[in-house]
């Protein structure tokens, strides 16, 4: 296992590649500013790369917050509220496409179901905070008849991670703070093989609130209907 230094020497190392991989002029066009063409909210997990899986090299082009179980709220004084980190390039960057990504075997959405159905939270309190947002995803899933709880438990995580994108993508479109002309997307990053075979591919499940996969499918370009699939009904 590496020591904290060796972790501080790969980190020092690594920028140092990335240092010397730029152009001299990467950053000029956005010197004095951004205007991403998306926000893309992910969640916080190490083998789910923000970027990376857009194959986005130039700056400026995708806003990236991230937080446990791709949630595009937060919650003051009791209210759901649009999280800061999706709302800002929305209303100060001119961003008109939100793109929300989950991920096959989700620990947030694992939890948030370990918890609806009696057991614990995971703790700590800054953790717990974003599993019990999910809580109530989970449950409503549970009782909405759209997730076979009768199958195995990979099969259940899977289902409820595809029906949390669903509710974050609605929640987008239906909140007062994010325009009518913005854009939703939502997608299932799998490096796990559950939904086809092409590691690393993104799933777009959810098209500014459409989730029929024919009717997907018409929309987008016929050489990326193999990444139109759903594991809802």
């Amino acid at each position: 296992m590496d020591t904290e230094q060796d972790v501080l020497e790969e980190l020092l190392a690594g920028n140092q590649r990335h240092v010397a991989g730029l152009a001299d002029d990467h950053f000029a066009d956005v010197q004095d500013g951004q205007q991403p063409d998306v926000v893309s909210v992910c969640c916080s997990d190490s083998r789910v790369p923000q970027v990376g899986m857009w194959d986005a090299d130039e700056p400026g082009t995708i806003f990236t917050p991230s937080n446990i179980g791709n949630q595009v709220w937060d919650e003051v004084d009791g209210d759901l509220i649009v999280n800061g980190g999706m709302l800002y390039p929305i209303a100060h960057t001119d961003t008109e496409v939100a793109v929300v990504v989950g991920h096959t075997g989700c620990g947030a959405v694992t939890a948030a179901y370990q918890v609806a159905t009696g057991g614990d939270m995971p703790g700590p309190q800054g953790v717990d905070k974003w599993v019990d947002l999910l809580v109530p995803v989970v449950e409503e899933a549970i009782e909405s008849g759209q997730i076979d709880t009768d199958a195995d438990d990979e099969t259940v995580i899977n289902q409820l991670v595809e029906y949390n994108v669903d509710t974050q993508v609605q929640f987008l479109r239906e909140a007062a703070d994010v325009p009518d002309d913005v854009a939703v997307y939502g997608f299932v990053y799998d490096f796990q093989g559950i939904y086809g075979d092409d590691g690393g591919r993104t799933y777009l499940v959810n098209y500014d609130g459409e989730t029929d996969p024919d009717a997907i499918v018409e929309r987008v370009p016929d050489e990326y209907a193999d990444a139109v699939r759903r594991l809802l009904a």
